[in-house]
């Protein structure tokens, strides 16, 4: 599964919050899949959220709640 990515309209930005909390939208009607330390997928779909950018997806890897990677 993949969560919303809610508070950044490109790759790139995302990548330049490397070190604050990850602004996010659970999807999943199985339970969340947010993790505090560890990676997951994420996604951006203006489509879906109605924000602006383009879309894109993304691994996340956070450690204490603060992005340590984005590729």
């Amino acid at each position: 599964m993949t969560m919303l990515v809610t508070g950044y309209t490109s790759k790139k930005e995302l990548k330049a919050s490397v070190g604050k909390s990850l602004q996010y939208q659970e999807t999943s009607m199985f339970g969340p899949e947010y993790k505090s330390t560890g990676t997951f997928a994420v996604a951006h779909r203006p489509q879906v959220t109605g924000l602006p950018g383009r879309e894109f997806f993304a691994s996340v890897t956070m450690a204490d709640d603060k992005i340590v990677s984005v590729s």
